[in-house]
């Protein structure tokens, strides 16, 4: 994963350069390119490009003018190597000053440099291979947010632009919103019908996510605050009962299931009463006589 340490020590001066720690490397040579053109373009083409130095035709061999013929524009120009080499020096810490001192040329320096802290050109394309692998599995990851995405996709696509590798603006915007786990689903519908990805930067596609986001986190607020709402009304609701309506409920109760009863007795419950009563009077074998105490027979008292 590229790595997102903090290794510059000098916040963002504008007047001056940033100190060189030996870490984060792509990050320092990006912030170095802005810083030298805003000293001056000449001092940037002086690194990139190398230095300038008047000469003159000796019978027929280039020669170095000596200093004493050169005019102001010659060594103006001349002065822009100069400039570069003092820049890059004061950026640096004492051991990675060591290992561009014996440097006689700014381009040199910087080349010096390259090669220490991100290798050969071997090693150049394995760290880019690397990086290109990283960006093909970019996936959103659980528990991320949608700043955490924009700073891991960020951060990768920076790396690799450093080490010479483009890509598409609809190439970078389908990219990340293929990235997106199913929640994002409908926002991400709802962008490729209606921008044109072809002209939408990065930075605004994360813009009209975040956006999205906190109008869902506003819609759950409320949402929220409704059902708190609802649940404390019916609380009051219910709390404001007074005794004597409790009373009253209770006895309505009371007098439905009297109603209830009556009606019941009143139907099945009499009529089974009735029929029972005449098959006791009916059966001689239900009476009991009164001197034995034996079923079946009655004797007559005298």
């Amino acid at each position: 994963m590229v790595e997102q340490t903090q290794t510059f020590l000098d916040g963002a001066l504008i007047n001056k350069s940033h100190l060189f720690l030996g870490e984060n490397d792509p990050f320092w040579k990006v912030r170095m390119h802005i810083f030298l053109e805003y000293v001056d373009r000449g001092v940037c083409d002086a690194i990139l490009n190398g230095s300038f130095l008047p000469t003159i035709n000796v019978n027929d061999v280039q020669e170095p003018k000596p200093f004493s013929q050169w005019n102001v524009g010659k060594n103006k120009m001349a002065q822009f190597d100069v400039r570069a080499r003092n820049i890059i020096s004061s950026t640096l810490t004492l051991n990675q000053f060591y290992k561009t001192s014996m440097c006689k040329r700014a381009q040199e320096m910087w080349e010096v440099l390259r090669v220490t802290h991100e290798g050969t050109y071997d090693i150049e394309r394995a760290r880019k291979n690397s990086l290109i692998r990283e960006y093909d599995m970019f996936w959103m990851q659980q528990g991320e947010n949608i700043y955490d995405v924009q700073q891991r996709f960020t951060h990768i696509v920076n790396h690799l632009s450093s080490l010479g590798k483009t890509f598409d603006i609809d190439e970078l915007n389908i990219k990340i919103m293929k990235s997106l786990n199913r929640t994002w689903q409908p926002k991400v519908m709802a962008i490729m019908k209606s921008k044109n990805l072809a002209t939408m930067s990065m930075t605004t596609l994360f813009g009209e996510l975040r956006k999205h986001k906190l109008e869902l986190g506003r819609l759950n607020e409320e949402e929220d605050q409704g059902r708190k709402n609802n649940l404390a009304f019916k609380s009051e609701v219910f709390n404001s009962k007074s005794p004597k309506e409790d009373d009253d409920s209770n006895n309505e109760n009371m007098n439905l299931m009297i109603k209830k009863f009556t009606k019941f007795m009143k139907g099945n419950g009499k009529e089974k009463f009735k029929n029972s009563k005449k098959e006791n009077q009916g059966s001689s074998s239900n009476f009991i006589c009164y001197k034995c105490e034996e079923v079946g027979h009655v004797k007559a008292t005298a």
